[in-house]
């Protein structure tokens, strides 16, 4: 069974969206990637996200690629220049991994606030009335907070796992720059 070919049009449902892009911007920085190494083509990429992050791919950098882009005279730069360009491969890398690691921790902090507030949660549903003992007004409302919380969850989930793919996909490309 082959892909279905979509129809080329702006995606309505925003966290369907921001999979989207983060699975094509993968795949176009992979084949930007092959191209580069089957021509031993430099080749710069930059994509903003639809929340306006930007993402590069550069081979062997995008600094080196639209330097060169932009310089009028097309001049080759020497080999001194190749090895700042290492070092400033490096030193992105560092940043790019420095970013990551302040993602990552921020992420920590926050799953571990949701796990605090879980823990609350339990402790406020083990003193709750049993449900044998509420009335009918009662149990509409909590029917009603019940719904509420499911979309909420839902909702939530969503997020994550959005958030997540991005940081995966992220990290990926900053291990595939290599």
């Amino acid at each position: 069974m082959g892909r279905r070919k979509l129809e080329m049009k702006k995606i309505a449902n925003n966290s369907s969206r921001l999979v989207t892009f983060s699975k094509r911007r993968s795949g176009i920085f992979k084949k930007a990637n092959e191209l580069s190494t089957l021509c031993a083509a430099h080749i710069a990429i930059v994509v903003f996200s639809p929340a306006g992050k930007p993402f590069s791919f550069g081979q062997p950098n995008v600094e080196s690629v639209v330097g060169r882009f932009l310089n009028p005279d097309g001049r080759r730069r020497n080999d001194a220049d190749d090895d700042g360009s290492a070092l400033s491969d490096s030193e992105a890398h560092k940043s790019r991994i420095e970013a990551l690691n302040r993602q990552l921790n921020d992420m920590n902090s926050k799953l571990e606030a949701e796990k605090k507030r879980g823990e609350m949660l339990d402790s406020k549903l083990a003193m709750a009335p049993k449900i044998e003992d509420l009335g009918i007004d009662e149990l509409m409302n909590l029917k009603k907070k019940m719904e509420d919380l499911r979309e909420n969850i839902k909702r939530r989930i969503n997020e994550l796992e959005v958030s997540s793919s991005l940081l995966l996909l992220a990290d990926s490309d900053a291990s595939s720059c290599k």
